[in-house]
């Protein structure tokens, strides 16, 4: 049976777990599609604020399945680039999602795990977790946006040494190079992530949309244009009604209540 994305609904979080504890979770086309489809559903529901992904049992996500791609050799590359493509799609949804997406990694996050932990906005991970760009141990080479999120993040050849050595990295060194978010005791990173949403959720929605956006499309701005896009994002938050509740409760020396 290939994995499975499985869903529930916490406070005003949508918690995905990838379900193939046999094989510590790696990744299926079934996977990706769900959670394309997933992060579609709560983006129209705004009564969910954030959505956590997780891995079930002990491990977080340990990438592609092997012995399917083993099987993939025979069914020639078109179905291996036709199952990729559902792959980029999700960390594409992942990216575009408006709403925060936070990664809840216990033990293995390996390969496009890896990948798919870099994609979301922000990432807890338990103190024993361990992360490795594992592609170059079977003679492969990087998926699910890994080179691109790595690059945002880390000087060329700290990249390299990553995807070339192939060596675990702890979550604490990830946290020091900035990957990582929060650390927790084992077995308590989804709780900490779950708090982290509970927090976010009782933020203006649009404010936190705008953040992402921006931030998301700096690379592709000149200082001018990022000016522009923070221009116009400020004035639709000011006029929206979550800013003009955010200056009331100011003046009124109260806890804003956010739509």
């Amino acid at each position: 049976m290939p994995a499975e994305l499985r869903t529930e609904r916490r406070n005003q979080t949508l918690v995905l777990t990838i379900s193939d504890p046999a094989t510590r979770n790696t990744l299926s086309p079934q996977v990706c599609d769900a959670g394309v489809e997933a992060l579609g559903v709560a983006e129209s529901n705004p009564e969910l604020r954030c959505v956590v992904i997780t891995g079930d049992a002990d491990h977080f996500c340990a990438g592609g399945n092997l012995q399917r791609l083993a099987a993939n050799r025979e069914l020639g590359r078109e179905a291996q680039r036709a199952q990729l493509a559902k792959l980029n799609q999700l960390v594409e949804a992942i990216r575009a999602f408006p709403k925060p997406v936070i990664a809840a990694v216990e033990g293995v996050a390996a390969g496009a795990g890896f990948s798919l932990a870099l994609a979301c906005d922000l990432v807890v991970a338990a103190q024993d977790a361990k992360f490795i760009m594992a592609y170059n141990k079977v003679g492969l080479s990087p998926d699910g946006g890994a080179t691109w999120h790595l690059m945002q993040a880390l000087p060329r050849a700290l990249a390299l040494q990553l995807i070339w050595l192939a060596e675990p990295a702890s979550a604490q060194q990830l946290q020091q190079l900035g990957l990582v978010n929060r650390v927790t005791d084992k077995g308590r990173a989804l709780d900490e992530a779950l708090r982290m949403a509970d927090t976010l959720a009782g933020f203006a929605a649009g404010a936190l949309a705008s953040g992402k956006e921006l931030v998301n499309n700096w690379p592709q701005h000149t200082l001018g244009a990022q000016l522009g896009a923070e221009q116009e994002h400020f004035v639709q938050n000011l006029f929206d009604a979550n800013g003009g509740e955010g200056l009331q409760a100011f003046f009124d020396k109260r806890a804003p209540r956010f739509g």
